[in-house]
């Protein structure tokens, strides 16, 4: 029986991957089938909370070999590849619903939805839901087609995001172990060794986008009052629980190891004929005009697509630190492939990372031509319009100016924001490039 559900924390609390784990700890005359799923959806929806994140789980009789998949106040979780039988409905729903109602952030405008199922809603509905906006009655139709259930609170609008989930088959997928917090401490500093925390992230190979050595910071903590502790993401499931381990943090009161979309890129739309806002896209243009620095730091440059010609504006917002440098070497007659969510207003594509493609070359002027006949300086005829002499009236074009060419500090190759500015769905070059080091300034 698979278990999904969404909407359940707030921008300021809860989490909806916590619920998962009391939902487990509750059903352990069950065995969980698989692991634990954590499913990003689209990052451009107006009305996500903090990470647009859905869960699904799936409970049953196992067979095959357990995998140690975590731990809730010292007592093992495992999974199982296979299932012998699906975990009948009428068994689980009552606690299911009793733990939505128990821990949903209702007050704070949650408005929560769990699905159960025997059967995986359409795949369409986990591209449709990480790249565009899904529609609430096309949700109820497709369950209602597959003869799945639901409960819905306040609106039950995460319905929408637990389908989703639950609709995942995955192309690429990475792995997160996440460690929750004690509920005394929750709403306290966390107590996280940021030395521990960067020595892990060159000891752990596979894992990605743990600590910013740059600015000195850890990236794999939040920032709000919710019981997640940390979380460690990477491709190698077998290294994480151990990664986990080796940072020196508070007493973690229960972890669990997670498969997920994170570090895809699946939110990107490739193959689009119209950019629609609320949506996250590539695309390849040319640099028309900027860079340019506008009030809160952010940078701004014009481009023009290579598909459809249209003039488009991105922007490297203030929170990419470093990386507004790379937009900013950037000159007209560049062309660069850029991925990045296309927002209403203003009208921008916030840039997530980019591929520098071509740059052109760079000239200084050094001054005004000298007449042929009379060697004497030449007189600018306007911006554009060339040169005269005051002497003899000769003419030159504006091509005739003395130049220099200078050299450019950005090259060819793929650029992304530090580690703390990065989305949870954007894959990291780490991982884009296949061991090749990223290039930087």
């Amino acid at each position: 029986m698979h278990v999904a559900f969404d909407d359940t924390d707030s921008v300021h609390s809860m989490c909806t991957t916590f619920l998962a784990t009391e939902v487990i700890d509750a059903l352990r005359e069950w065995d969980l089938i698989g692991l634990p799923r954590l499913v990003r959806l689209n990052p451009a929806v107006p009305w996500k909370t903090r990470g647009n994140g859905a869960v699904s789980l799936r409970f049953g009789r196992g067979k095959g070999q357990p995998m140690l998949t975590g731990t809730i106040r010292g007592t093992p979780i495992f999974s199982y590849p296979e299932m012998i039988a699906p975990a009948p409905e009428s068994a689980i729903r009552s606690r299911c619903e009793s733990l939505l109602r128990k821990w949903s952030r209702t007050m704070e405008d949650a408005s929560p939805g769990m699905v159960f199922s025997s059967k995986l809603p359409s795949s369409s509905f986990y591209w449709k839901g990480v790249r565009d906006i899904v529609e609430k009655q096309d949700i109820i139709d497709e369950l209602d087609r597959i003869g799945a259930s639901r409960i819905e609170l306040e609106g039950g609008r995460g319905i929408i995001g637990a389908t989703c989930a639950m609709s995942w088959r995955p192309r690429d997928r990475t792995f997160e172990v996440i460690a929750y917090r004690q509920r005394e401490r929750w709403g306290t500093e966390r107590d996280i060794d940021d030395s521990s925390v960067a020595k892990m992230d060159k000891t752990f190979t596979t894992t990605f986008n743990n600590f910013d050595h740059q600015a000195g910071r850890r990236a794999l903590s939040p920032h709000t009052p919710c019981p997640v502790l940390l979380g460690v993401r990477g491709d190698d499931p077998l290294q994480l629980p151990t990664a986990m381990q080796a940072m020196a943090t508070e007493y973690v009161d229960r972890w669990l190891l997670w498969l997920s979309n994170q570090g895809t890129d699946d939110h990107i739309i490739r193959d689009w004929r119209a950019l629609v806002p609320d949506r996250s896209y590539e695309v390849a243009a040319t640099v028309i005009g900027g860079p340019r620095t506008i009030t809160g730091g952010h940078v701004v440059i014009d481009t023009m697509t290579d598909r459809g010609g249209f003039d488009l504006q991105m922007t490297a917002y203030e929170p990419s630190k470093e990386f507004r440098n790379i937009v900013r070497a950037l000159m007209p007659g560049d062309r660069i492939r850029a991925l990045g969510e296309l927002r209403a207003e203003p009208r921008t594509l916030n840039l997530e990372k980019l591929e520098v493609l071509n740059v052109v070359r760079a000239f200084q002027k050094l001054g005004n031509p000298i007449c042929d006949a009379c060697g004497k300086s030449m007189q600018s005829l306007g911006a554009g319009a060339g040169y005269r002499c005051r002497k003899c009236g000769a003419k030159a074009p504006k091509e005739a100016a003395m130049v220099q060419e200078i050299g450019r500090t950005i090259r060819r190759g793929w650029y992304e924001p530090p580690v703390c500015a990065r989305r949870h769905l954007s894959k990291p070059l780490k991982r884009q490039l296949a061991g090749l080091e990223a290039t930087t300034l």
